[in-house]
Formats: C-alpha cells, structure tokens, sequence
C-alpha cells in the first residue's frame, strides 16, 4: 500500500503582494517557510493609529478591493520579495508602483486618509477588525484590536488552504451566494473531485504533499470574517456568505497551513495526505 493517500490537485495558486488588496493568479510559485513567497510583503500602515490598513474594516477602509497589486516582476528573480516593487491598479485604472516616491501620497489622496507604505513587517502590530453583528461570531456590531503574528503581515498562519469540495458545498447550502474563491483570498484552491462536505475539517493536524517537493501541515480551521461579505468587481456585497459559514461551519471557509518542507508547486500537482 502506498504511504500517501491522493486527495486532488493542485487548482490554482493565489499570492497577495500588498495586504488587504486583490493579488495576482499564479502558474507556479516557490513556498517558503513564509508561505508563498512574495505574499503579503507589504501593508499600508494608518498614519494616525499606525496600525495595518485593512479591509477587516470596512467601515474605515472601505472599497480596498477596488485595488490590485502585482509585482511589476517575479519577486522569485531577487533575494528579497521586499525590494521587488508592487504596481498598484487605482480604482480609476490608473497606476501607482511602490517604488515611487508619490506612492503614499497617491494611496492617501486615493483613500481619502493618510497612508504609509511598510516595505517590511514590525516585530508586533495590530489591525481593526469590525464584527457584523451576526449569529455565531465572537462580538456583534463591534470593533477590536487583532495583533498580527510577529514580523508578519498574516492573520493567523502563512498558508490558507481551500478545497473545491468545500465552495460545492457551501454552494448547496446557499444557492443564491456566489462562493467564488476570490471572496476568499485563499493562497491554495485544491480541486478534489467526487468528494463533498468539508473535507479540510478532517485534514486537521495532518501532512499535505503537493508535488515533489513540498509539504506542508494544517494547523486549524480558517475563522472567516466580514472580508467575506464584501462587494468586490461584479461580486455583489452579501452577509448571507458569512452567516451561511456561521450557520453550517462554525464560521470556518478552509484551514490555515505551516510550510514543512519548501520547494516549487505549480498547477496540476498532485496533492497527497501523507
């Protein structure tokens, strides 16, 4: 018998150069021990609060996905994904580039509240995050503090893992919801055919190979949060995506994941439970 169990295959591959705005679709990428590299290198700070600007609170930073970043070239040529510049597309079209030395001054006037790039995570930091007032969550109709891990500009884990199984299902508890990824913003979609529930929920604490090289562990199931309900291009603004979460799944959409060995995946890989 085969000592890896076949659970899919690598469907699609999503990394996010600046916090809080759309990323960029990948081929292929290198994970690191940081997650895919490049993701989530930069973050706009709060000029006033210092904290990370995100869309966590929509309230204060409403519309941030109406901004797109990508790296104006693959972060994987140099030694560090933080000197590599992110162009961002404005709401308008037009284009702002980190490099730039009006590149805050764009974003601030943009926003409508002043702005700093962080080229590099702080030892500590924080983010506001408003919670809808909702069945199921930890607070209703409020606003609180969230630290971010040490040195990073991720939530919880460096890794969000999402399956196919998991959106059909979602999708046959709430029809009228677009379950579509990018609400989401997962760093890995698995395509696992055939099955259904929430298949992540069982993967807990358990090694996934992803092609050759890598593997990685699921740490705990991903808490979903207002982000979710967000208008973003024609994806309509809707609440019921998150109580439908909170309803079936204890809020949960995924699980996060830790890097266990490093190497190169691209679309197509075959996805193993070790």
């Amino acid at each position: 018998m085969s000592a890896l169990a076949h659970a899919g295959t690598l469907g699609s591959l999503h990394r996010y150069p600046i916090k809080s705005m759309m990323g960029e679709e990948l081929n292929s990428v290198q994970v690191t021990p940081r997650g895919l590299f490049g993701d989530r290198a930069y973050a706009l700070a709060d000029s006033d609060t210092h904290r990370v600007v995100s869309a966590k609170n929509p309230k204060k930073w409403p519309g941030l996905f109406n901004f797109r970043a990508t790296y104006v070239m693959p972060p994987e040529t140099l030694s560090e994904a933080g000197i590599t510049p992110v162009r961002v597309t404005l709401p308008d079209g037009k284009f702002a580039t980190t490099s730039s030395d009006d590149f805050a001054s764009t974003m601030s006037a943009t926003l409508g509240r002043a702005v700093t790039l962080m080229t590099a995570a702080p030892a500590s930091a924080q983010l506001e995050e408003y919670w809808p007032d909702m069945d199921g969550l930890a607070h209703r109709d409020a606003v609180t503090d969230e630290a971010l891990p040490a040195g990073t500009f991720f939530d919880l884990a460096v890794l969000h893992v999402l399956t196919t199984a998991t959106l059909d299902t979602y999708r046959k508890l709430y029809p009228d919801g677009r379950f579509e990824p990018r609400r989401f913003r997962p760093n890995i979609i698995i395509n696992t055919p055939g099955q259904s529930g929430f298949i992540e929920n069982d993967w807990i604490g358990k090694t996934i190979a992803i092609g050759p090289e890598v593997k990685i562990q699921i740490t705990c199931p991903c808490p979903r949060c207002v982000m979710t309900t967000l208008a973003q291009g024609d994806l309509p603004k809707d609440p019921g995506i998150l109580k439908t979460a909170a309803k079936h799944n204890n809020v949960h959409i995924g699980a996060y994941a830790s890097v266990m060995q490093p190497g190169l995946v691209r679309i197509g890989d075959a996805v193993s439970i070790v």
